[in-house]
């Protein structure tokens, strides 16, 4: 059984950056991702990795978010620069089910907990 555990989130101001860390249990060798959740907005995978380390990322973040593995630490990340309000959001780390990536939300079957990440001055 896969269990997720993202860690990162912070306030931060317009223009700054962080970093996520998703620490993983289980079946990871297939797609993983990173999904955010704003009140009043749908869901959005920002970004994923599938298992050969091809990436996919969404135009809204394209050029400011990065998203990288370590396989033998089993973690997931994301580097994010030049962070705006509109990244405000619970980013939440996410395992797609077999042989499927990409950016569409319906795949991603098993979620962590969720890290909150607030861009405000």
């Amino acid at each position: 059984e896969v269990q997720l555990t993202e860690s990162g989130g912070d306030l931060v101001q317009p223009g700054g950056s962080l970093r996520l860390s998703c620490v993983a249990s289980g079946d990871t060798t297939g797609c993983m991702g990173w999904i955010r959740q704003a009140p009043g907005k749908e869901r959005e995978v920002v970004a994923s990795i599938d298992r050969n380390g091809n990436t996919y990322v969404a135009a809204s973040v394209k050029g400011r978010f990065t998203v990288s593995k370590d396989n033998a630490a089993n973690t997931l990340y994301l580097e994010m620069i030049n962070l705006q309000p509109d990244d405000t959001a619970t980013y939440y780390c996410a395992v797609a089910r077999p042989w499927v990536c990409g950016l569409i939300v319906h795949i991603f079957e098993t979620w962590g907990q969720g890290t909150q990440v607030t861009v405000s001055s």
